[in-house]
């Protein structure tokens, strides 16, 4: 009785572990996107010096360029802290601790999103369909991927709470950067939403940042469950004895 009971165990958490998998990144309706999401990101050439900041003992130059402000749709994310993103470690830059590839406006109005596959990469954020006719539609100056630089804990505490399809505010400058240490590094920010390619990315040093709504999806939630479902009842099976028949 106790085998049957773990096999439907192991058979149930297994199904919603494949099933959860395939939709946990699935993205909110757009019924649900907060107007405010609407609006072009505010841009304001601002004249302001430069300022140093230490993150990792490291000490930063940070250029602000222009006072930013950004509501969008996280389709996509990069943790530039991790241990895959060798980039960023080779070129000792701790303050750069995530990448946001976010939509707005006409994008997040309909459902198009849902149409499209988004994902990241250590500088990069794609996008991919098969229908030509959403690849027309879809508004390429209607998406950003932002350099998010960081140094105070509480941002920083933030940023790593903020999931795919969450609705979030970013505040702060677009920015260049630079420090010294062991080599001179440097990276600079795009300025504009109709470049495309290499140096197309926003950089935002971020003085406030929100999420304003969560994704409501529940995939991600049952997808952990799952997993921690399906470990359990495999411990149980090979807990139970087992009686080789003659």
């Amino acid at each position: 009785m106790a085998h049957k009971l773990v096999r439907c165990w192991l058979i149930f958490s297994l199904f919603w572990l494949l099933f959860a998998g395939w939709h946990r990144h699935d993205l909110p309706s757009h019924q649900v996107i907060q107007p405010r999401l609407w609006q072009e990101p505010k841009q304001e050439e601002i004249d302001q010096a430069a300022f140093q900041k230490t993150v990792g003992g490291i000490r930063y130059t940070i250029e602000p360029l222009y006072r930013y402000e950004l509501y969008g749709l996280v389709v996509s994310q990069h943790d530039a802290t991790s241990w895959r993103d060798y980039l960023h470690q080779a070129w000792q830059d701790k303050l750069n601790i995530r990448d946001l590839c976010v939509l707005w406006g006409d994008n997040v109005r309909s459902d198009i999103y849902q149409q499209l596959k988004f994902w990241s990469g250590q500088f990069t954020c794609n996008f991919s369909t098969r229908s030509n006719d959403v690849f027309r539609n879809f508004k390429q100056t209607g998406m950003s991927n932002n350099h998010i630089l960081a140094s105070d804990a509480h941002l920083t505490q933030i940023l790593s709470q903020i999931r795919l399809g969450d609705q979030v505010y970013i505040k702060g400058y677009l920015a260049k950067y630079s420090h010294q240490h062991g080599f001179n590094f440097s990276r600079g920010t795009s300025t504009v939403r109709t470049d495309t390619g290499n140096g197309a990315c926003e950089t935002i040093y971020v003085t406030d940042i929100s999420i304003l709504q969560a994704n409501p999806v529940v995939w991600p939630f049952v997808f952990n469950v799952s997993i921690g479902s399906f470990i359990l009842a495999m411990m149980m099976w090979f807990s139970l004895p087992f009686r080789i028949k003659q």
